[in-house]
């Protein structure tokens, strides 16, 4: 049980790079997914845009979506964007920066996703084979426009039976994987290029905002958790009084089963201040209520004066 704690702290202490490390493997997921994914064009002129499309960017939607649910700080971005003032101000600096890590991190896995899909040629091929221009390819110049929607449409396919024979069949295929390879490579490059910039033009702007915007975005994240700590922690001790003060005639029933609990004198003060008075519900629940739309200041100059 003592590991197990100690690995959930581990967690706790260090989300940001368990959330790295969880992109990674969203990222990894995205590659394994696409390579035991059984590619199949229905090789349909109404149906081929849809499932290529459908195959290029739903899994994407999914894998971005995975990511904000797996990300801590999305929600607590979201509590501090929908948080009452109280007493302590919004800032949105903050807010912003919060965001953009979270953006980025969830964008790992579509990306490579859309980047692998376009590199492989196969989705882009199945839902733009019916829009090539037929007059660029000899073997279709002497079809009907209806026959060569058809033929066009079944350019994936390499197996059926009305293109086994047609010499355009590789050409089409070569010309769209072409443009499909040259757009995940540039893709690819600018993502490269927007991240160098990125990592080397940062020391050109005011580091002190964005050391500020860090540090209590960590804070805010900190606070929620030790917060959600304390509430367990009080919450346990509450729930420990009032079962003793329920179960106060049967107390030696309860040393039988070996269920720990102190002696009428012993502990008792210790928990009386770790409840901070709060003896009822109507109370917990006002402290509650007050936390929430009267957020402390962040001001510890009293406290350490007292």
């Amino acid at each position: 049980m003592d590991r197990f704690r100690m690995i959930f702290q581990y967690f706790q202490s260090n989300s940001e790079s368990v959330m790295n490390g969880i992109c990674g493997l969203l990222a990894l997921a995205s590659v394994k997914m696409y390579t035991s994914l059984d590619f199949s064009c229905p090789c349909l002129p109404q149906y081929n845009m849809a499932y290529g499309l459908g195959i290029m960017f739903v899994p994407p939607i999914a894998l971005f979506l995975c990511g904000l649910i797996l990300n801590r700080q999305s929600l607590v971005m979201l509590e501090e964007w929908r948080r009452p003032q109280g007493h302590r101000k919004k800032d949105l600096a903050v807010i912003r920066y919060m965001c953009s890590s979270i953006m980025q991190r969830a964008m790992v896995a579509p990306v490579i996703w859309i980047v692998v899909t376009l590199l492989d040629g196969k989705c882009l091929i199945c839902a733009f084979s019916s829009a090539v221009d037929p007059e660029k390819f000899v073997g279709f110049a002497n079809t009907s426009s209806v026959q060569v929607q058809q033929l066009l449409a079944k350019v994936p396919c390499k197996d059926d039976e009305l293109m086994r024979n047609n010499t355009s069949r590789k050409a089409v295929s070569r010309y769209l994987r072409c443009w499909s390879q040259a757009l995940g490579w540039s893709i690819l490059l600018i993502l490269i290029i927007a991240a160098f910039l990125a990592r080397w033009l940062r020391p050109c702007f005011n580091q002190a905002t964005l050391l500020q915007a860090r540090h209590w975005s960590t804070y805010i994240d900190i606070e929620q958790k030790i917060f959600e700590e304390t509430c367990c922690e009080h919450s346990r001790l509450f729930a420990h009084k009032c079962i003793l003060h329920f179960f106060e005639s049967m107390r030696q029933e309860i040393k039988l089963h070996s269920f720990s609990l102190p002696g009428k004198g012993e502990g008792a003060e210790g928990g009386e201040d770790l409840l901070r008075g709060i003896t009822d519900q109507d109370q917990v629940n006002k402290l509650l209520k007050m936390w929430y739309y009267e957020k402390p200041p962040l001001d510890v100059s009293q406290v350490t004066q007292r």
